[in-house]
């Protein structure tokens, strides 16, 4: 989606880190990737500690840094650093109108190379992630060129936004209660495939109602989303389904295995949210068969 040029956004709610790089894995070094990705990606479980193992353990150095560059929507449609505070911003706004009472933001850490979190070590060789723990979203905003090169994913604004949107989505079901009662079950209707369905829809919602959602002067942050940027979002949705990663490592489908949804779950369920309402989101009543 495109901001509005005078959109003022609100930086404060958004940490920027940088940190050292861990080294690259050796030999089959995109299959490590993978199967780290497709343990822990989109979702705040702690097998963190592994990139760093798999990577070499390297230390790095970690310096906070404010996004003074990131003021209005124009700038946001220049650079992803800023496109990350100002749908942070919109987000935050966004669904603390949904609900009556109780509602609190979480912390959003943008970071490049690795970083400390509630739940280990966030690296890039790890997705972005949502940490219980400390209630944040970690984004590596390398992870969308990752997207693109690995995934293909075109990795446009909107998709990037969908992936914190996403895990914005883990945030609102841990504030209901509902991610506390998912273990790391696997399978086609297992609770970690309902948890990632709902976060997608809960994303889908947001899009929808995006370009209603005001800034602090009471100017919308957003335009109204076009059919290729809802094309660019959903590209995205399907690129990190399980089967489309199973097949991209060289594994067959295994429904079995499932921990995120397929690709086409994926995309249906940002629709749902999308075309519905977060009130359509509740993934953990629908039969098994409907999923």
């Amino acid at each position: 989606m495109t901001f509005n040029d005078n959109a003022r956004i609100d930086t404060s709610k958004v940490q920027r880190r940088r940190g050292g790089r861990t080294a690259a894995i050796g030999g089959g070094s995109l299959i490590g990737v993978l199967v780290l990705f497709f343990a822990s990606q989109l979702l705040g479980v702690d097998l963190t500690p592994l990139a760093g193992v798999v990577s070499g353990g390297g230390q790095s150095s970690e310096q906070t840094s404010e996004l003074d560059n990131c003021k209005t929507g124009a700038d946001a449609n220049k650079d992803d650093n800023c496109r990350m505070a100002a749908a942070t911003d919109s987000l935050d706004v966004y669904w603390n109108s949904q609900f009556d009472s109780g509602y609190r933001k979480p912390g959003v850490v943008l970071y490049t190379g690795a970083t400390e979190s509630g739940c280990g070590t966030a690296s890039n060789a790890v997705g972005p992630f949502y940490c219980p723990g400390d209630e944040s979203i970690y984004v590596d905003t390398d992870f969308f060129a990752t997207l693109r090169s690995d995934f293909g994913a075109s990795a446009g604004p909107l998709a990037q936004m969908y992936v914190l949107a996403h895990e914005w989505g883990h945030h609102i079901s841990n504030i209901t209660g509902q991610l506390s009662q998912v273990g790391n079950d696997t399978g086609a209707a297992s609770g970690s495939v309902r948890l990632e369905l709902q976060a997608d829809c809960y994303a889908g919602a947001w899009v929808k109602d995006a370009s209603s959602v005001q800034d602090q002067n009471g100017n919308t942050f957003m335009q109204p989303v076009s059919r290729e940027e809802m094309a660019d979002a959903l590209n995205a949705a399907a690129a990190v389904g399980d089967d489309n990663i199973q097949q991209r490592s060289g594994q067959r489908v295994n429904p079995d295995a499932f921990s995120h949804g397929s690709s086409e779950q994926r995309q249906r369920w940002f629709e749902t949210g999308y075309e519905q309402g977060p009130n359509a989101c509740d993934t953990f009543s629908v039969p098994a068969g409907s999923l």
